[in-house]
């Protein structure tokens, strides 16, 4: 079985982040990669452990549907900001993820407060995998927006 692979330009386009961000994480250990030549290349299972999404969706006994709620809140974000935290959030909840149960995402900003409100509706694997993201973009200091947001 072949693996995919991914540049580290085309890793930057997937997660909306940019490509200095994503070299820093191979340099640091915190994304796996491959060096081929001149260049890097991310396995896909390296791309989802990143991401949180490493593990399958697990099958419910009985047939039984879980949908969860949450409304995820982040102040300090500028327009800028919010639009590259809105594109991360959609392309996270449109990758890997059963077709049949989609996760169901909104996003909210408020420019008088600079705050920004994210609404996620869906599978509880799913939702939680999308909340292991943000929370990975959102980490402190380690975060991709470190300096760039305080968030609640």
């Amino acid at each position: 079985m072949r693996e995919e692979m991914y540049s580290v330009e085309q890793v930057a386009d997937l997660l909306g982040l940019h490509v200095r961000t994503v070299r820093g994480y191979i340099r640091t250990g915190r994304l796996a990669a491959v060096r081929i030549g001149k260049q890097y290349r991310i396995a896909r299972a390296d791309l989802d452990a990143l991401t949180g999404r490493s593990q399958p969706v697990p099958t419910r006994a009985g047939g039984a549907s879980v949908e969860v709620s949450s409304i995820v809140q982040i102040d300090g974000v500028d327009r800028a900001l919010a639009d590259r935290l809105g594109t991360l959030v959609l392309a996270g909840a449109n990758t890997g993820h059963d077709p049949a149960r989609p996760l169901r995402v909104q996003t909210v900003h408020d420019e008088e407060r600079d705050r920004m409100k994210i609404v996620i509706l869906g599978d509880a694997a799913a939702t939680a995998d999308l909340l292991r993201l943000l929370d990975a973009v959102l980490d402190g200091d380690n975060g991709l927006l470190a300096g760039e947001v305080d968030h609640a």
